[in-house]
């Protein structure tokens, strides 16, 4: 099986390349528009502001080509984020796969949320055989609001979408690479699917 990250200077890419190799797949890093076709999975990553990282999609026509993908897609993080319509981090217009927009935590709580944080509410296979409540280790101080598209949520001051899912496209907020032996099931779910 053929698994391809985008390679768009903005990603937490190591981690996610380890991760994947410890289940016996070897991704490969690509900004090549064939490879990334040609691929069987598709991993989106993000790490960093939402407006930058759309730039870098757009000067290369990332932003054409992934919504147009027929493979299973996974968004990771910010990657999750900018499938969504918008996000409020620098007023950005996102890759619409999702019917949603990405909105700041309000000042309630700490933001950024970092560290461990529970799931629930699962809707979708990519969680088939992870348990409800299952601690993810997250990073972040934007949100997908709960919508059509949640297939699972987690609180922070309030219930949010820590996973998207339409069609072919899924994304989670959390990072399944830091997630121990949970990620690393979600990620040999994907690579399942």
């Amino acid at each position: 099986m053929k698994t391809t990250i985008i390679d768009y200077g903005a990603g937490n890419i190591q981690s996610i390349q380890f991760a994947l190799a410890r289940l016996g797949n070897e991704a490969r890093l690509s900004a090549d528009p064939d490879e990334i076709r040609s691929s069987d999975k598709v991993i989106f990553p993000g790490v960093g502001e939402a407006s930058s990282a759309m730039n870098k999609l757009r000067a290369t026509g990332l932003d054409q080509l992934i919504p147009a993908l027929n493979q299973p897609v996974l968004g990771i993080c910010l990657g999750m984020q900018l499938m969504c319509q918008s996000s409020e981090e620098g007023n950005t217009k996102g890759l619409g796969i999702f019917n949603t927009d990405v909105l700041r935590f309000s000042d309630e709580g700490k933001v950024p949320q970092v560290g461990w944080n529970t799931i629930e509410g699962f809707s979708s296979d990519l969680f088939a055989g992870i348990s409800e409540n299952e601690f993810m280790y997250s990073v972040h101080s934007f949100y997908a609001p709960i919508s059509e598209d949640t297939v699972a949520i987690s609180q922070y001051g309030i219930s949010y979408s820590v996973a998207l899912q339409k069609n072919n496209f899924y994304g989670v907020q959390f990072h399944p690479e830091k997630s121990s032996t949970a990620g690393s099931k979600l990620l040999q779910n994907f690579l399942e699917l």
